[in-house]
């Protein structure tokens, strides 16, 4: 799903990432509080977080990813730019009961839910829930059914192609996803490029 950059380097490239991150960092710089801590969880090739660390330079930016190859990822494209306010990425599964953070100011997770058993997304939501204060925001970013339907025919495919690779992975529906948040109020759907959501979620 990601490609090397060189075989001798750690980093990964996701193209998408160069495409997606100017739409995704204009919600960012409107939701985000101006400073704390910022919990991205699932952060892939860390394209993403080098890019909002740079940019939101009162934020301290905390990656995290499950894979060895993706924290390895991060580390490789935060040498490169070495930003002070962008931590060591954690070795972090959503779906797991105990986390290796106990609290942050927001949590950020774009194109995981999706991609991954419905149980990470319910672990996230839960996650979430026990480390953000209230009013606080998680945004979620990727291709959403609303109302049951597809929101475009390239997520119709999009979305069989997920089912073929693994039955369990899928484009989640916006309503089953906001009674599974429970702890959350839907506060905003942005509608972004290439027939995407960002969804913003408040800690009641």
């Amino acid at each position: 799903m990601f490609d090397p950059l060189h075989p001798e380097d750690a980093r990964k490239h996701a193209p998408a990432t160069e495409r997606n991150r100017a739409p995704i960092l204009e919600v960012l710089r409107r939701v985000l509080p101006p400073q704390g801590l910022v919990l991205e969880v699932a952060s892939g090739t860390g394209q993403h977080a080098v890019a909002f660390a740079e940019a939101l330079p009162g934020l301290t930016w905390q990656p995290s990813d499950p894979d060895p190859g993706l924290r390895a990822s991060v580390r490789g494209w935060s040498a490169s730019v070495m930003l002070p306010n962008l931590r060591d990425p954690l070795d972090l599964d959503a779906s797991a009961a105990d986390w290796p953070i106990d609290r942050a100011d927001a949590v950020v997770c774009i194109n995981m839910i999706h991609i991954a058993p419905w149980t990470a997304a319910l672990g996230l939501f839960a996650g979430a829930a026990r480390l953000l204060p209230v009013g606080a925001p998680l945004l979620l970013y990727g291709p959403f059914l609303r109302d049951g339907r597809h929101t475009a025919p390239s997520n119709a495919e999009f979305d069989a192609s997920l089912r073929g690779r693994n039955p369990a992975w899928g484009v989640r529906d916006l309503g089953e996803v906001e009674r599974a948040a429970s702890a959350f109020t839907l506060a905003e759907v942005v509608e972004m490029p290439a027939n995407n959501l960002t969804v913003v979620l408040r800690r009641r």
